[in-house]
């Protein structure tokens, strides 16, 4: 097997889950206040895309290869983008003020350039193999 962090004892080691499990916390926190129609709509939208992000990397890790970790790390890093969307959506129907928004948009995309440079570190090593 080739598991790409052998010092590590879990998925929950890496930093990059550990931030991401942060935000999901954070985001279920936020769409409490929702109004209760939305519970299944933005509400269970938000909470998917949050919860896929640290699913996909805990997945990944668990895959033992380099590239289907960093194809999942993709898919986390897409539901990164898919969060900020539906955040955007919560702002238009008045759910959250814009600078709470600005808030989750800035780890968002600070999350998204962590997941980039691990993808990117996850490529290194798949070519010093």
């Amino acid at each position: 097997m080739n598991q790409p962090y052998t010092g590590l004892k879990s998925f929950e080691d890496l930093r990059i889950w550990q931030e991401a499990r942060e935000l999901r916390n954070d985001i279920f926190q936020l769409v409490s206040k929702f109004p209760s129609e939305e519970k299944y709509r933005l509400v269970d939208q938000l909470i998917r895309c949050s919860r896929f992000v640290t699913a996909n990397i805990a997945e990944g890790y668990g895959r033992y290869h380099y590239q289907e970790f960093i194809q999942f790390c993709r898919h986390a890093r897409g539901s990164l983008e898919e969060a900020k969307d539906h955040l955007i959506c919560a702002v238009d129907c008045k759910y959250m003020d814009d600078n709470t928004y600005i808030s989750y948009k800035i780890r968002i995309d600070g999350l998204t350039r962590k997941l980039n440079a691990f993808i990117n570190h996850l490529k290194s090593k798949k070519e010093q193999r």
